[in-house]
């Protein structure tokens, strides 16, 4: 069992996308991300909360953002890349990654809040540091090795109902362009 420790210093890192579809896909809700932050904080010195999102330009887009930030997460936006064929891409994958590593001679723990198995590299790096590493996703889309290899992990499908809000209003879903949809999930 793994102790938190009250002075344990620690940053909360969220891949949003990952998150988002997660929810949606398999319960269609969204995140209650005021109350993932206080689980994964768990009483311990927050140093740095990050939300990693791209920006679709879609109605309702700028309070979510809004919401996020007075629930004490940073948001990191990116604009989405389009390419000349048409698609569009906007993951983070990179700048988490980035962040976590310049962040890492500060904390004792990192959270990363996502299910994405390109993170265990920088998991596996950041445990070789003496950090403790733990993930919080929804267990039915994590990565089965990432889950394996954290020290902790928090799977959000335990307690949907404090960690997901209720589904949103008819036609939530439609706003956002399908090509995000596809090119983000992982």
């Amino acid at each position: 069992m793994i102790i938190k420790n009250k002075n344990q210093r620690i940053a909360v890192l969220i891949d949003v996308q990952n998150l988002y579809h997660s929810a949606k896909n398999l319960y269609g809700a969204r995140v209650n991300f005021k109350n993932l932050l206080l689980e994964a904080v768990s009483g311990r010195q927050l140093i740095r909360a990050i939300a990693y999102v791209a920006k679709a330009d879609e109605p309702g887009e700028a309070s979510f953002f809004e919401a996020l930030e007075k629930s004490g997460i940073e948001v990191r936006i990116k604009d989405l890349q389009v390419y000349p064929d048409g698609t569009k891409k906007g993951d983070w994958d990179v700048g988490l990654a980035i962040d976590a590593v310049r962040l890492a001679s500060n904390l004792d723990a990192i959270v990363l809040v996502t299910g994405d198995g390109d993170f265990i590299p920088l998991v596996e790096y950041l445990k070789a540091l003496g950090k403790h590493v733990e993930v919080m996703a929804f267990g039915k889309t994590t990565s089965s090795y990432l889950r394996d290899i954290v020290d902790e992990f928090s799977d959000i499908d335990s307690k949907t109902d404090y960690y997901l809000l209720p589904p949103p209003k008819e036609g939530f879903y439609k706003k956002i362009p399908k090509i995000i949809k596809t090119t983000l999930k992982k």
